[in-house]
């Protein structure tokens, strides 16, 4: 089967894609974005996750065949994602009326967003989204195996809550293992985009 779906802001069009076929494996193989890691394959261990349609999902879990027509988010586009949410007026600003009802941002908002196309496809060129930067500031980037799928889930929580407490982006990261560290460089990146975004306001 054919599937059609946007991927960072691009139309992307994969061949010969079998019912079974993830979409990780899709982003991955056909699409050469590596940036999902592929660990689990049994939506246990958060590496894989993107955002469709606004939602984080782990992309290992998704067929490929349930997102034609549907807009994906990968790490490699974080960065032009939030450039756009804040254009936008989405920058996290979910209680001021900035998201749609189901909060995050609207599908047809999302659509209208047009990734660059070398920074859409590796990411390469692009400035660092905030929570990104926080990520390298806070020493939270080890192996760097985690980071794609914690850059997502977080990415998302700062959208839909600006001022998180712990408990908070405990429980939002809590699907995402992380096999190098205690998690607390992870917790301090997350209170540092937080505290930026704050201040950006």
């Amino acid at each position: 089967m054919r599937v059609n779906f946007t991927v960072n802001g691009r139309q992307q069009e994969a061949d010969d894609v079998w019912e079974g076929e993830s979409l990780l494996y899709v982003l991955r193989e056909r699409l050469g974005l590596p940036g999902s890691k592929n660990a689990c394959e049994q939506g246990e261990c958060g590496s894989c996750t993107v955002r469709l349609d606004g939602v984080p999902v782990c992309s290992c879990l998704v067929a490929a065949g349930q997102v034609e027509g549907r807009d994906v988010v990968t790490v490699e586009g974080l960065a032009d994602f939030a450039k756009q949410r804040e254009e936008h007026g989405h920058g996290g600003a979910c209680g001021t009326g900035g998201c749609g009802s189901k909060g995050g941002v609207s599908l047809d908002a999302a659509k209208q967003w047009q990734a660059k196309p070398a920074d859409s496809q590796t990411g390469e060129g692009a400035p660092l989204s905030n929570i990104q930067q926080a990520f390298i500031d806070a020493g939270a980037v080890q192996c760097g195996f985690c980071t794609p799928g914690l850059l997502v889930q977080a990415d998302a929580l700062l959208e839909q809550n600006s001022s998180p407490s712990d408990q908070d982006i405990r429980e939002a990261l809590s699907g995402n293992l992380c096999r190098c560290t205690g998690y607390e460089k992870i917790l301090d990146a997350v209170r540092l985009a937080a505290a930026r975004q704050g201040e950006a306001v």
